[in-house]
């Protein structure tokens, strides 16, 4: 795209890029604890906490800092200038509003390693909550396997740019009610992403600030596997207000998942819940479940994050099915076991955010 703005506000002024001296770093920790002081509502937690306050300099007598926020959360932006408004030595707090224009929430889905389902979970849900009556929309940003277009039946559709009074932007393509993008769709059938380094970063950028996806209760991040300059880069780059981790219950998998919890909490971004994959297979004779790949892992993670396991979903071969023909498990038979774990996990998430819908 020859357009790349950003729909994010500008501060009027940039901070200079000087480091911080002793002096400087006592300002930042008074400015801190007021932050602190700020809450969000539904997550009833302090925007510092949450990673929501990104960049924060004390430059002289001005503020600078960056603020992570859903479509809702503007207000946010007033009660910080409030609780600054009484540092005696503060002449100005300069505060650049960082959103995806229409997205109330935005989640990421993310696992430690490859293969455990991270697509597949994040396709499903997405689809339990849009019948919960929510507006959702999904990006794909697994620059590594991109397989949520086939997963939806999307293919190699093409991607049309609008001219915004933002500059151009990705118009999502639409499937089964979810408003979806992916790097998939801009890269040649069969061929690798063989992306590096500055590419690779204007690429994901664009695809977090560059698509208009209009009103959306929910976005859903599908990241790619691991801790790599990808996934740090969505992780900063975005509004994102929680992430649900997926694993399977082996421990070669928790252990992979520990890495990516550090990582998350390098950035504030809290665990909402572990979605544990591949749980147990149910007998087609007696129909009792059987653990074919250990059992107690996402428990175990749940247990030591000090968050909720979500949902233990079964395996079922007509997940695959669903998966190649582009029919996900959930819509085609939203009563299956697997279709009632995501559903459940879907219950869970609007109950945490409270949602109103747009429509």
């Amino acid at each position: 795209m020859p357009s790349h703005s950003s729909p994010f506000q500008r501060p009027t002024l940039e901070p200079p890029d000087v480091p911080a001296d002793p002096h400087t770093q006592a300002l930042q920790q008074a400015v801190i604890q007021r932050l602190k002081q700020v809450r969000e509502p539904v997550l009833n937690t302090d925007i510092v906490s949450l990673g929501m306050v990104r960049n924060l300099r004390v430059v002289g007598e001005y503020v600078y800092l960056r603020l992570y926020v859903g479509a809702h959360q503007s207000g946010l932006e007033a009660q910080i200038q409030d609780v600054l408004s009484d540092l005696t030595w503060c002449k100005k707090t300069y505060i650049q509003r960082c959103t995806i224009p229409g997205v109330r929430t935005t989640l990421a889905v993310s696992s430690g390693k490859g293969g455990v389902g991270k697509s597949t979970t994040a396709v499903n849900l997405a689809v339990a909550l849009s019948l919960q009556g929510a507006k959702v929309g999904l990006l794909d940003a697994d620059v590594y396997g991109p397989n949520v277009p086939q997963m939806l039946g999307l293919g190699q559709s093409t991607v049309q740019i609008v001219e915004t009074t933002e500059g151009q932007r990705f118009v999502p393509l639409e499937a089964h009610g979810i408003r979806v993008m992916s790097v998939g769709l801009l890269a040649e059938p069969n061929h690798p992403l063989a992306w590096r380094g500055p590419v690779l970063h204007k690429i994901v950028t664009q695809f977090i600030h560059e698509v208009a996806w209009g009103e959306l209760d929910y976005l859903l991040i599908d990241l790619p596997p691991g801790t790599g300059d990808a996934q740090i880069t969505i992780i900063q780059e975005s509004p994102i207000c929680g992430v649900l981790l997926v694993t399977t219950p082996q421990q070669v998998a928790i252990a992979d998942v520990r890495r990516s919890i550090h990582m998350f909490r390098r950035v504030g971004v809290p665990v909402l819940g572990i979605i544990e994959n591949m749980s147990y297979l149910l007998c087609g004779q007696c129909g009792n479940p059987m653990p074919i790949f250990g059992q107690g892992g996402g428990q175990q993670l749940a247990t030591e994050l000090q968050a909720p396991l979500l949902g233990q979903v079964p395996i079922d071969p007509h997940i695959c099915t669903g998966g190649d023909t582009g029919m996900p498990l959930t819509l085609a038979d939203p009563t299956s076991p697997v279709g009632q774990v995501f559903r459940h996990i879907a219950g869970a998430i609007a109950s945490t955010f409270q949602r109103v819908p747009t429509h």
